[in-house]
């Protein structure tokens, strides 16, 4: 998808979100849309905390359409694993659409 400083390869990235300070989210958010580098933002979920529908992260962040919101408990692996999971496939297919554009 694109090279690091130091030529390796990357695939994409999550942003962790905290729902009580979303506003930390915007810098990292800005960066990979601008870069066009595939990313989802992990809404970090835990007891205690208020629960938010992944489209009202969508809107509070004005991510672009399409952008994957993964509810997510940053300490559970499957959890964790899951939030990769949907990185690759979101990757995978802006890398079609990318390799289609530019077919056609």
């Amino acid at each position: 998808m694109g090279r690091t400083r130091a030529g390796r390869a990357r695939l994409g990235a999550v942003v962790l979100a905290d729902t009580r300070r979303l506003e930390d989210c915007f810098p990292a958010v800005d960066y990979f849309e601008h870069r066009k580098i595939p990313f989802v933002v992990a809404v970090n979920c835990f007891a205690g905390a208020r629960r938010h529908d992944a489209r009202d992260v969508c809107r509070a962040l004005d991510l672009d359409p399409g952008t994957p919101v993964a509810l997510c408990d940053a300490r559970e692996r499957d959890s964790g694993k899951e939030v990769l999971i949907q990185l690759v496939e979101y990757a995978g297919r802006m890398h079609t659409a990318r390799l289609l554009d530019s077919v056609g």
